[in-house]
C-alpha cells in the first residue's frame, strides 16, 4: 500500500469550498453573543442594571436553563440542514440571532430577560454553531482534517479581533455594546445570503456520479462506538472548559498565583492551539483520528491530574503548553471526525446531536465546579475526577474504530440479496 493511500488522499471540492471555509468561520464568530465569553462581556453590567434587579445566583440560574433549553435548537436545525441546505437555513438562522440580540436592548425585567438569553442561547451557541461546522464537511469529502484545521484556526484568530474590537467599550452601557454586536450579525446575515452556497449548485465535482453522496443515518452513527466516544469526549472537555473559564482565576489564586499569571495564561494557552491546529490537520491525513484523540486526551488527563499540584510560574507555563496543545488536537478532530467517518448525506443531523451533547455538558461545567468548592473548599477533587474520566477516554480510543461513509452503503447493499431468498423462501 502506497503512502497516499485512498483514505489518506486529498479531499475533493470546488475552489468555492475554500470560500465556504472562509464563511463557516464567520458564522462560528457569529455566535459569539450566543456563547459564555460573549454574555461574559456584560455580565457585570447586567448585574448593575436597575432594570433587571437580579444578583449573581439569579444570573446563573437563567444562564444555567436558558443553556439547557438552548441546546434542543441543535435538532431541528441539522434536520433543517439537510433538508433546505445550508444558505437557508444559515441566513435565516442569523438573521433572528441579530433580531434577538437588538431585541435584547430594548427589554426590562428578568423574565423577558431569561427569554432573550435562551434565544441567543439557542440561535447563537446551538443552531448556528452547527451549521457552521456542517459546512465545511457538507463541501467537502474524504479526508477534511486540513480544511477543519484552517477554519478553527480563523475561528480563533476572529474571537481574538472580537474582544480587541470590543475593549474600547469595555466601560459603556452594556446596551451600547450589544447593539453594535446585533447590528455586526444582522450584516453578516446579509453577506451569508450573499456568498454562501450548497455543494450541489456549485461543487459537482465533490459529489460526481461515480462517486454520490453516501453516509450513514443519524440513528446508524448513534449505534457506533466511535460516535460515542467522540462526542462524550468533546463534551467532558467542554464541561471542564466551562468551569475552568469562569473560575480560572480562582484555581490559580489557590495555588498561590497573582492576577497577572492568570491573564498570561490567558494569552499563551490559545496561542499554542492556534499553532497547533494546522499540523494537527496535515497530520491527520496519515494518522488515524482515534490514536490522535488518544494523544489529545491523555495529555489533557495528565495535566488536570497535575494541575492541584502546580505552585511555580514554570509549571504554570508547562501546564500551558500541555493543554494548548491538547486544545489544538481534540478541537480539529471534533470538527473532522463528522463528515469523514458519517459522511455528508446525514451531516446536519448527526453533528446536531453532537453539538447539543457539547452545549449540555458546558452548562453543568461552572454548577459542577461551584459545587465542588462549596463542599470541599478545593477544587481538586473536580479535577482529579474529571482526569480519571478522560483519561480512561483515552484509553478506550486506542481500541474504537473510525468507521467510513462508504460502510453504510455496504450495509443496505449487504442487506439487499440477505433478506430476497427469505422473502422468496
Amino acid at each position: 500500500m502506497s503512502l497516499f493511500s485512498k483514505s489518506a488522499r486529498f479531499a475533493v471540492g470546488s475552489w468555492y469550498g475554500w470560500v465556504m471555509v472562509v464563511v463557516a468561520a464567520l458564522a462560528m464568530l457569529a455566535t459569539l453573543p450566543g456563547r459564555t465569553h460573549g454574555l461574559g462581556m456584560i455580565t457585570e453590567r447586567l448585574l448593575g442594571d436597575p432594570a433587571f434587579g437580579i444578583n449573581q445566583v439569579a444570573y446563573g440560574d437563567i444562564n444555567l436553563w436558558a443553556t439547557l433549553i438552548g441546546g434542543l435548537f441543535c435538532l431541528p436545525c441539522g434536520w433543517l440542514i439537510d433538508r433546505f441546505g445550508l444558505r437557508i437555513t444559515l441566513t435565516v438562522t442569523v438573521a433572528a440571532l441579530a433580531a434577538v440580540v437588538l431585541w435584547m436592548t430594548k427589554l426590562s425585567g428578568s423574565r423577558p430577560l431569561f427569554l432573550a438569553i435562551l434565544l441567543t442561547r439557542g440561535f447563537g451557541q446551538s443552531a448556528l454553531s452547527v451549521i457552521s461546522i456542517t459546512m465545511v464537511g457538507k463541501w467537502f469529502r474524504g479526508r477534511v482534517s486540513l480544511q477543519m484545521a484552517v477554519y478553527s484556526t480563523l475561528v480563533a484568530v476572529g474571537f481574538g479581533q472580537a474582544f480587541r474590537e470590543a475593549a474600547p467599550l469595555k466601560d459603556a452601557d452594556w446596551r451600547v455594546l450589544w447593539g453594535s454586536i446585533g447590528w455586526a450579525v444582522g450584516g453578516f446575515a446579509v453577506l451569508a445570503a450573499i456568498l454562501a452556497r450548497d455543494p450541489r449548485e456549485e461543487a459537482p465535482v465533490a459529489a460526481s456520479i461515480e462517486q454520490p453522496v453516501s453516509g450513514f443515518t443519524l440513528g446508524q452513527a448513534m449505534k457506533t462506538p466511535a460516535f460515542w466516544l467522540f462526542g462524550l469526549s468533546i463534551s467532558f472537555i467542554a464541561l471542564i472548559g466551562a468551569g475552568i473559564s469562569l473560575f480560572n482565576e480562582s484555581v490559580l489564586k489557590q495555588q498561590g498565583f497573582s492576577n497577572d499569571i492568570y491573564y498570561k495564561l490567558g494569552e499563551i494557552g490559545p496561542r499554542i492551539g492556534l499553532a497547533t491546529q494546522i499540523p494537527v490537520g496535515l497530520l491527520a491525513r496519515y494518522v488515524r483520528l482515534n490514536w490522535l484523540q488518544g494523544v489529545g486526551l491523555a495529555l489533557l488527563g495528565a495535566c488536570l491530574m497535575w494541575l492541584p499540584s502546580i505552585h511555580t510560574e514554570r509549571e504554570v507555563w508547562i501546564y500551558a503548553v500541555g493543554t494548548g496543545v491538547s486544545g489544538g488536537i481534540t478541537t480539529v478532530l471534533f470538527f473532522t471526525v463528522w463528515s469523514q467517518a458519517y459522511g455528508r448525506k446525514h451531516l446536519g443531523q448527526i453533528q446536531a446531536v453532537a453539538q447539543m451533547l457539547t452545549v449540555l455538558f458546558s452548562a453543568l461545567g461552572p454548577k459542577f465546579f461551584a459545587e465542588t468548592f462549596a463542599r470541599t473548599g478545593s477544587y481538586t477533587l473536580i479535577f482529579q475526577t474529571m482526569a480519571v474520566i478522560v483519561l480512561g477516554l483515552a484509553g478506550l480510543s486506542l481500541f474504537v474504530r473510525v468507521p467510513s461513509p462508504e460502510e453504510a452503503e455496504d450495509s443496505r447493499t449487504a442487506d439487499g440479496p440477505a433478506t430476497a431468498p427469505a422473502l422468496e423462501g
